[in-house]
């Protein structure tokens, strides 16, 4: 900023409203020092205005929604995973784990570990396991939760969408998964007290379930109402998203 080079900000406006996130400090900075802050929905386009942020903002909908329409065609190609793990479409649930208010946090991680054994018991629960949650489940003496697991290494992008599109259902902390499966209409419990993706919770496509085992399992127990919810929204813009950005660099510089 001091040396007067633009800035432009894509997914501007995101809020989490927590504080200890690092990447909300980051949203927040990047914001203020922008000269255009392109924003993937109407949502974060408010929460700048509600912080005096006006000049310069545009709703051009999500570049991830983009790149989930283009590969998620080319993931059954790209991908055997389904096959190579011995999963039916729908007969499984796909679970991840990665952040560190979860993981750093042993009664979080084993209330999540305890309600991810709970439902293993009746369907198998594929969990690609990120190196911080494996750590922590061994410093914390979880592992036994995860015997249950179908715990598997983490895995390439191909087979994470093909594992996404065809699960039952998918229990996760990650802001980005919580979106690819709002894209594919797949239910999804999100393992946060709060998200920065409000709208797929207020469509209805995913639930805030935190920690809680008991929370976790009752939500679980209604995902069918969920089914198909995202697919069917165009929250997220067109799927254009790229060309729109890409057009207002070109018009602005």
């Amino acid at each position: 900023m001091k040396l007067h080079i633009p800035i432009v900000h894509v997914e501007a406006g995101l809020r989490s409203f927590n504080a200890k996130m690092p990447e909300e400090v980051n949203r927040i900075l990047s914001d203020r020092i922008s000269s255009l802050l392109l924003c993937p929905t109407g949502v974060a386009v408010t929460n700048l205005a509600s912080e005096g942020i006006t000049d310069g903002v545009y709703n051009t909908g999500d570049v991830m929604y983009d790149a989930a329409l283009f590969y998620g065609k080319r993931a059954g190609e790209m991908s055997t995973i389904i096959a190579d793990l011995n999963l039916g479409a729908k007969e499984y649930v796909l679970a991840t784990c990665h952040r560190a208010e979860n993981t750093d946090i042993p009664e979080r991680l084993g209330g999540i570990f305890e309600a991810l054994a709970t439902i293993a018991s009746d369907r198998p629960v594929v969990m690609p396991l990120h190196p911080r949650t494996k750590k922590y489940a061994d410093v914390y003496g979880l592992n036994s939760y995860l015997e249950s697991l179908r715990v598997i290494e983490p895995i390439s992008f191909f087979d994470m969408v093909a594992l996404e599109k065809d699960a039952l259902s998918i229990i996760t902390d990650s802001g980005g998964v919580q979106k690819e499966a709002f894209f594919y209409g797949v239910p999804c419990l999100t393992l946060r007290d709060e998200t920065e993706w409000v709208e797929t919770v207020k469509d209805g496509g995913n639930k805030l379930v935190s920690v809680s085992p008991s929370k976790i399992i009752e939500a679980f127990g209604n995902i069918e109402s969920m089914r198909g919810i995202g697919s069917k929204s165009n929250i997220f813009g067109n799927g254009d998203a790229g060309k729109i950005i890409a057009d207002l660099i070109v018009s602005h510089f």
